[in-house]
């Protein structure tokens, strides 16, 4: 009954819209997704030329825009946000108060004040183009300045292939190594250094195939031309402003997550680590950060999708996501206002449905774990 009342609520939505914007005269359907785009962006990931691509493609760029920043920003946040919580928790009272005063601050300003200081405040004001700046010690493989950030190209030979099977297989082979240190160390009690012998393969191995084949890699370096970098893979400030600003701030939440999930673990656990000889920073990765992950995975969930919900504000700096060049740019240009609504409104549910099954399957696994 519900899933009736349900669909004819949805039916009765639908057309009811469709007939007042064709009383309207306003174009209704999907039929514009094949129609040519008579505008450029200044940063794409795939090919567009515009007047000949389509607003599908223009979906497509900002899709792939707002997935490239969200994406980064959940790496980075998370990895920060680890290591201050665990810096909230120090026994050296400096280091607790600056990671205190972190999260105060960036925790309580919005999140639209922050990009748009990061912008204007700190991007913007980098050097010119001719006085850019070489973070590589002049090699010229990694170019800031205030159009953006350049970087080195690599240009893959006819047998790179080679190097890179060997080192997909040397991951492999450095996962099953631990697994089996592991069984060792459930059957046995006997402890295997699985660390070192695993850089050593991921690193090693694919560097001697690599010289074995000749250096089969090229790199596109970027050189200055007229009034800007050319032949390289850029960034706009706009992106890294967006990208600095979303992972300082979703840190500072993921941060109080985790001293709270940390402080969740029985004191005794830490105690009967330490008692057994382990080192304070083996006691915090084997036995606490474990026994916490159950508390702290939650609120993560929401943490990462709302990163990828709140890279919608990049339209305050002129970042071409999917908010920015499809729901607003095409909008403006090609109308269909209900229908790209509606496409932009289902992407950004269908991220955030991803993320939550994902980390509720792995939730699952750490609570059992816990059992």
């Amino acid at each position: 009954m519900a899933g009736w009342l349900a669909g004819w609520l949805a039916w009765y939505l639908v057309s009811n819209t469709a007939h007042n914007l064709e009383v309207r005269g306003m174009n209704t359907g999907f039929g514009f997704i094949d129609s040519s785009a008579g505008f450029d962006t200044d940063f794409k990931l795939i090919d567009y030329t515009p007047g000949i691509g389509t607003y599908g493609q223009i979906f497509l760029i900002g899709i792939l825009n707002t997935l490239l920043v969200s994406f980064m920003a959940i790496i980075f946040s998370t990895v920060l946000g680890f290591f201050v919580g665990v810096m909230r928790l120090s026994h050296n009272w400096l280091v607790a108060k600056v990671a205190l005063a972190y999260v105060e601050i960036f925790r309580n300003v919005p999140l639209l004040i922050q990009i748009v200081f990061w912008y204007i405040g700190v991007f913007s004001l980098l050097p010119v183009v001719k006085k850019s700046l070489d973070l590589l010690f002049g090699t010229g493989n990694l170019i800031l300045n205030n159009r953006g950030f350049y970087l080195s190209t690599p240009i893959p030979g006819d047998l790179f292939w080679m190097t890179s099977v060997t080192f997909v297989g040397a991951v492999i082979g450095a996962v099953l190594y631990r697994r089996r240190a592991r069984k060792i160390q459930d059957s046995t009690g006997q402890q295997t250094k699985t660390l070192l012998p695993s850089l050593a393969a991921i690193i090693g191995l694919p560097l001697v195939v690599y010289y074995l084949t000749g250096q089969p890699l090229a790199w596109d370096v970027p050189m200055l031309k007229g009034f800007n970098f050319v032949g390289d893979t850029s960034v706009p400030p706009s992106f890294l402003a967006l990208l600095v600003a979303l992972s300082i701030y979703h840190a500072a939440h993921i941060a109080e997550s985790v001293r709270a999930g940390i402080l969740s673990v029985n004191r005794g656990q830490q105690d009967a680590g330490m008692g057994i000889g382990l080192k304070p920073g083996k006691v915090m990765r084997l036995v606490i950060i474990p026994q916490a992950m159950p508390a702290i995975v939650p609120p993560l969930i929401s943490n990462w999708m709302n990163t990828v919900k709140n890279s919608s504000l990049a339209i305050a700096i002129g970042y071409p996501d999917v908010v920015s060049l499809f729901m607003q740019t095409a909008l403006n240009q090609a109308g269909y206002a209900v229908e790209m609504v509606g496409m932009t409104m289902a992407f950004y549910m269908l991220v955030s449905l991803t993320i939550s099954f994902f980390l509720n399957i792995y939730n699952k696994r750490v609570q059992l774990v816990e059992r």
